[in-house]
């Protein structure tokens, strides 16, 4: 399946990696703290794979931020 600015997995992972940018942190060290892989963070970040509610919150507590204040722009 194509993705498009549209897509939600794809206005997602371009939340997720701008507050992710903004702590400095980098994908694996998002994923460490996120209990998750880093492979899973990048797929999430390019558009590409659908996260599940519980990784959800997993990566919001990591960033710091509320599970909607990753998704209120869409």
């Amino acid at each position: 399946m194509a993705t498009s600015v549209t897509d939600p997995r794809k206005l997602l992972g371009q939340a997720i990696r701008q507050r992710r940018l903004k702590l400095g942190l980098t994908q694996e060290q998002l994923a460490e703290a996120a209990d998750l892989h880093w492979t899973y963070i990048s797929g999430i970040e390019r558009g590409v794979r659908n996260v599940s509610i519980v990784n959800l919150f997993q990566i919001a507590t990591a960033l710091k931020v509320r599970v909607r204040d990753l998704v209120r722009d869409f």
